[in-house]
């Protein structure tokens, strides 16, 4: 993201992989498909493989269902890249391609097939009555689709109204497709038919066959049938457990309306106090503050005297979370001098924290010496001597900040930051330069906190400081504990660079304290199983990505991999996104199945594994326009790693687009700059577009600051915060400058995208 915190919602985009064939030629390929085109030739590229570890299995003899849902696979090969632009874009040539490869395969799996990605194209598109047609059409040769045809269909019935047709689809769907994903699904649906047909007794009997784990929808359903099954208060009971411990579902706020319904024509008990403070409670923990405030406002003035204050603090808690500061004080001035000592403390840290949001230091000051003296072993102290710390890091005025720091850590040393309150004395002291006090405080690090997030730069800069005393076995020592501990961290690059600066020992000191830092606990090499091709779930998952239908070829394959016990699920996952062109969620599918892949050295994972975490996409325009640039292309492609994990339709909170999430007038902006007649915001969706723009605009920022750290931090925070962080002392070097910056987020994003950019150039050499 540029200039602003990057919060990327990931909107669904399928990019296409153009397969030039007869089944084609009634419509032709956007920008974006002939783009994924280049990529996968580009991917070939890279240096030759290593002949994967995999372990060999047995199969069994194909079974009739087998064999068919295999002859539907190779038939429905061609149609992948028809369905999958049908289903990213929805256009009248799109909708008119896939229903001429159905009505050429009418016949066949390959055609029902083709027909069910018309069907359910029409209800992404809310057109109910015209998915009917082809999902009836697709009936026929479903096969073993049949479950997503049939309850397709039963949807388009239900959503235009045909409520006894949905029924009628639904009737035997539990019988017909007893292993189905869609089990649940289609109870729902089937209970919402049942009721639509006023059969209130046979929906709740549907309905009731299984509620866990409990899902909105069905239970938003459930009330409904009860209320009019004439069963008003069964029915209440269960809306109000849904509004209550679901208030972040759609279904919340239908069930407050039914609930109001149902009030009208009985009488209805109160929902209590105890519910309406769980759905508050939810509302906050949920990050729904201004809805959270709303709700506790509503609950004070039913609230017993005892409960009161309580409730007000919350709300105020909530006001100040949702920004409303003026509002929290008047809460929190109203507040009874009597009430208990908790909460006097808590709203003493509340005003405090109030008082720092406005820049009144002598407020926010006065109540952190308050709390010294009332509630000196208290949670809200060490909350407040930590946004002391914070506060005086920006301001910034180190010696203040290592004050609160320091006291955090020596007043709670078990605290969750501690470990940060200690690293931050350590680091501010060598930027205060008082280099003795840094370096013991870098060993202490490492002593008391040897497995804390803080510890590869601990190890890097005690042995900078040794190699400033001219101490080179020591530096070593330190370096290669970094190196092997920490193996592709953003430090154990660094630590790498070094040892080769200071040259080798054959007798390095052995150093205690190093044997405090445990070890990597990440196993044996990891060794990958041949996919269960034979079985029935896994040839669904193919079947049903060759109709583009992603999400549920990903369903699909994860129930095969519970099915079967061999590790192959997370790589078939990943290659169902890549060919999906969704290289976003192979990144993700790696990130949770070996969350500590940072930590191993190359070897230790399959070479897919890295190539899924790693990936080279749109390589052609990216290294084209690295190269006009003078970029390197790792270093790009890192950066959209960070940025968007290679997602061109990403889009974030603040509204940057694509895969170097560029703001709409930084796009407009170097787009004149570029030339680029007619530029429009939404062209940055078009990878070439943005990759274009993006490497101009990154390089503008290498210019100015001469430094890619000090390009990349203003790339995600903003050129003046540099400026500023730049003026605030000299510095040994970037790397100094880099674990200087007082945002978290902005020193993790520079450290991650150069520690990424080396493991690519580990991975495939020269660009």
């Amino acid at each position: 993201m540029v200039l602003h915190r990057r919060q990327s919602i990931f909107i669904r985009s399928f990019l296409i992989v153009a397969v030039l064939c007869a089944d084609l030629a009634p419509f032709s390929l956007p920008a974006v498909a002939q783009s994924s085109s280049a990529q996968s030739s580009a991917k070939k590229k890279v240096p030759a493989k290593k002949k994967k570890s995999t372990v060999a299995r047995r199969r069994s003899r194909p079974t009739p269902r087998s064999r068919r849902m295999h002859a539907a696979f190779v038939a429905s090969t061609t149609l992948k890249p028809m369905a999958q632009q049908l289903l990213q874009d929805r256009t009248p040539a799109a909708y008119a391609g896939v229903e001429a490869f159905a009505r050429r395969h009418s016949q066949e799996d390959a055609g029902a097939l083709a027909w069910l990605v018309v069907g359910y194209a029409h209800i992404l598109d809310k057109q109910y009555a015209e998915a009917v047609d082809p999902l009836v059409k697709a009936k026929p040769q479903a096969g073993d689709l049949g479950d997503y045809v049939n309850f397709y269909l039963a949807t388009a019935y239900f959503q235009s109204g045909k409520t006894a047709e949905a029924v009628a689809t639904l009737n035997d769907f539990e019988k017909n497709y007893p292993d189905s994903l869609l089990q649940r699904d289609a109870r729902v649906l089937y209970g919402s038919a049942l009721l639509g047909e006023n059969r209130a007794k046979d929906a709740i009997a549907v309905l009731e066959k299984n509620r866990q784990p409990a899902r909105a929808d069905l239970e938003l359903a459930l009330g409904r049938a009860y209320a009019s099954a004439g069963q008003p208060d069964k029915g209440a009971e269960i809306l109000r457990s849904l509004y209550i411990t679901m208030p972040l579902s759609p279904e919340a706020g239908l069930a407050d309306i039914e609930l109001k319904k149902l009030a009208t024509v009985t009488k209805l008990p109160p929902l209590g106090l105890n519910g309406r403070r769980t759905r508050a409670d939810l509302l906050v923990k949920g990050k729904k503050f201004s809805d959270a405030a709303d709700e506790y406002r509503d609950l004070i003035s039913v609230s017993s005297p005892a409960d009161r204050p309580d409730i007000q603090m919350a709300l105020a808690s909530a006001l100040h979370r949702s920004g409303q500061d003026k509002e929290a004080k008047k809460v929190l001035d109203t507040l009874d001098s009597a009430t208990g000592a908790d909460i006097q403390t808590q709203r003493v840290y509340l005003l405090g924290e109030i008082a720092r949001s406005s820049s009144d230091e002598e407020g926010f000051l006065r109540n952190l010496s308050q709390l010294r003296q009332s509630a000196p072993t208290s949670v809200w102290l060490q909350q407040a001597l930590l946004s002391a710390g914070n506060y005086y890091l920006l301001k910034p005025d180190y010696d203040k900040a290592i004050d609160a720091y320091r006291e955090l850590q020596q007043r709670f040393p078990a605290a969750g930051r501690a470990s940060y309150a200690h690293w931050k004395v350590a680091w501010l002291s060598l930027r205060q330069g008082r280099t003795a006090e840094a370096k013991a405080g870098f060993e202490q690090q490492i002593g008391l906190y040897p497995v804390s997030a803080e510890v590869p730069a601990a190890l890097y800069w005690r042995g900078r400081l040794a190699e400033e005393d001219k101490d080179a076995g020591t530096a070593r020592a330190y370096y290669q504990k970094l190196s092997e501990r920490f193996r592709n961290f953003y430090y154990g690059e660094l630590a790498r660079r070094r040892l080769k600066e200071i040259g080798p020992n054959d007798d390095p000191p052995q150093i205690a304290l190093l044997d405090r830092v445990p070890g990597i606990s990440a196993g044996a090499n990891i060794t990958t199983s041949d996919p269960p091709t034979d079985n029935l779930r896994y040839q669904k998952a193919q079947v049903l990505q060759n109709g583009g239908l992603l999400d549920f070829a990903v369903r699909e394959l994860q129930a095969a991999g519970r099915e079967d016990t061999g590790n192959w699920v997370a790589e078939e996952t990943a290659k169902l996104y890549e060919d999906a062109g969704r290289y976003d969620g192979a990144i993700q599918t790696f990130k949770r199945a070996v969350p500590n892949y940072f930590a191993v050295d190359l070897p230790t994972l399959p070479r897919p594994y890295w190539e899924a975490l790693f990936p080279k996409p749109y390589w052609p325009d990216l290294k084209k326009f690295s190269s006009q640039n003078a970029l390197d292309p790792y270093l790009v492609a890192s950066l959209i790693r960070q940025e968007s994990e290679f997602n061109p339709g990403a889009v974030s909170r603040a509204n940057a687009l694509g895969l170097m999430q560029l703001l709409p007038k930084v796009g407009s902006s170097v787009a004149k700059d570029e030339k680029l007649k007619h530029f429009s915001p939404s062209q940055l969706f078009t990878p070439e577009v943005n990759l274009q723009l993006g490497t101009r605009y990154f390089r503008q920022m290498v210019d100015k600051f001469g430094t890619f750290e000090y390009a990349l931090a203003a790339y995600n925070a903003g050129s003046n915060r540099v400026d500023d962080w730049l003026g605030q002392g000299k510095y040994r070097d970037p790397q100094e400058f880099v674990e200087s910056i007082p945002f978290t987020e902005t020193r993790e994003y520079v450290q991650a995208i150069l520690r990424n950019a080396n493991v690519y150039r580990q991975l495939y050499g020269a660009p």
